[in-house]
């Protein structure tokens, strides 16, 4: 009996050991049909006695497999070189199965390298390696279709990573090693069809402006809100902060959720957090100013217009205390430096929100998968089956042929191609929720 189920081969004689099987085989049919050297046919090719090679294999009741393989070696008659038959079923880069380098590539999404490689008696660096050569292969094979809306953010896993995202479809569209200007100038030149790009929405971090604007000029830089908005709640953070250290510790006592209620905006203060701000901004006036200040700069984003828009914050800009200016200093040089793309927003309202909670949940599977790699963390949140989104489209194409009739005509013939977006991150969502990922 074929204990592989491999029927190029005949099994020899099987010994089983605690922990592995040790399966001895020969091919049922040696197959080469010339010479690797001068390429002359099988016709002149002679047997040349045989060679032992150990294979390892997928494992099968929980053990091991290692296949003791008697390879037949060849010998030319033309040229005198030797060479061995061709066993499609065995690897002709490593001393394995097809099927095992198979197994270990699909594994290797889910699983740590060094479980792996324990599990089928590979080395580390190997399994690692097979790793790669199958994430290339997804790259070249399965490659995301470019956004007309990209959005750009990063993400600390280890140290800072860039994290592509198509807005539109509200997919994560790919990882990036560092945020540098050079990666990214590097990766948006050989992204294919990205003059169809016409938005992109980025934080204010000038290597990602300098890095579109060399290699998409077309497209317009939004900058996102919410991370312009949030800069408004640092500045009422520290003074917040500091503004506790120059109390008593009694009336520090008195400013108990501080913190949670200051932060809120005032549309979502409930009746009890309403009081409480009253009396705080009663008896401490400073806070009252830092909290107007930061209500304010969040109208801006209320605005109807461009013009609205920026009148608003001209005018919130005048009304900053000499007292305050410090705090407020890091808003109102970003948006010097970055007024343009900022007020884009306005005429265009792209946001990258969501992003942030793509990578607050690429954190949980960076913590949830404890021992990957980053380009293992990449490769799983971008090819695990079942998270990508894919759009099916229709094509027509026309093919010439001749008639009775007329020399020539042509017959249109519809075919489907698909698409593919990106992880889906209502699906990521779903299944680190139900920890399956």
């Amino acid at each position: 009996m074929n204990i592989l189920n491999l029927p190029s081969l005949n099994i020899l004689a099987v010994h089983e050991t605690d922990d592995t099987y040790h399966v001895e085989a020969e091919s049922a049919s040696p197959l080469l049909d010339m010479c690797d050297q001068c390429g002359f046919g099988e016709e002149y090719l002679s047997k040349f006695g045989t060679k032992k090679h150990l294979y390892a294999d997928t494992p099968m009741h929980g053990k091991r497999v290692a296949i003791t393989f008697k390879k037949q070696r060849y010998r030319c008659k033309n040229c005198g070189t030797t060479c061995f038959e061709i066993q499609l079923d065995m690897s002709d880069k490593r001393l394995a199965t097809q099927r095992l380098i198979e197994y270990v590539s699909q594994q290797s999404l889910s699983r740590t390298f060094t479980s792996i490689a324990k599990e089928v008696g590979m080395d580390e660096k190997t399994v690692r390696n097979i790793f790669r050569e199958y994430v290339n292969f997804l790259y070249e094979n399965f490659r995301n279709e470019t956004p007309k809306w990209l959005g750009i953010d990063e993400i600390h896993i280890i140290k800072p990573r860039c994290v592509l995202t198509n807005i539109e479809e509200n997919t994560i569209f790919d990882m990036l090693e560092n945020r540098n200007k050079d990666t990214l100038v590097k990766y948006l030149s050989k992204l294919p069809n990205r003059h169809q790009i016409q938005y992109v929405a980025m934080d204010m971090w000038n290597p990602y402006k300098d890095a579109v604007k060399a290699m998409m000029p077309q497209a317009m830089i939004v900058v996102d809100k919410f991370h312009v908005v949030r800069m408004a709640n640092t500045a009422l953070e520290d003074i917040r902060k500091a503004h506790r250290k120059e109390i008593e510790p009694k009336q520090r006592r008195q400013l108990m959720r501080d913190r949670y209620v200051l932060l809120k905006r005032q549309h979502d203060l409930t009746a009890q957090d309403m009081l409480l701000l009253d009396l705080w901004t009663a008896n401490y006036p400073k806070l009252k100013m830092a909290y107007d200040l930061k209500e304010d700069f969040f109208k801006i984003w209320d605005s109807k217009s461009r013009l609205e828009a920026y009148d608003k914050y001209q005018h919130w800009l005048r009304c900053i205390p000499d007292e305050m200016q410090a705090p407020f200093k890091p808003i109102v040089t970003a948006m010097r430096n970055w007024e343009e793309e900022v007020f884009n927003y306005f005429d265009h309202p792209v946001t990258n929100a969501y992003t942030e909670s793509v990578n607050n949940l690429i954190r949980l599977a960076n913590r949830i998968g404890r021992g990957y790699s980053f380009e293992a963390l990449k490769a799983k949140i971008l090819f695990t089956e079942g998270m990508r989104k894919t759009k099916t489209t229709k094509h027509s194409m026309r093919s010439q042929y001749n008639t009775y009739y007329s020399m020539m005509s042509y017959n249109s013939q519809d075919y489907e191609e698909t698409l593919y977006l990106g992880t889906d991150i209502s699906t990521l969502v779903e299944v680190i929720e139900k920890g399956s990922f």
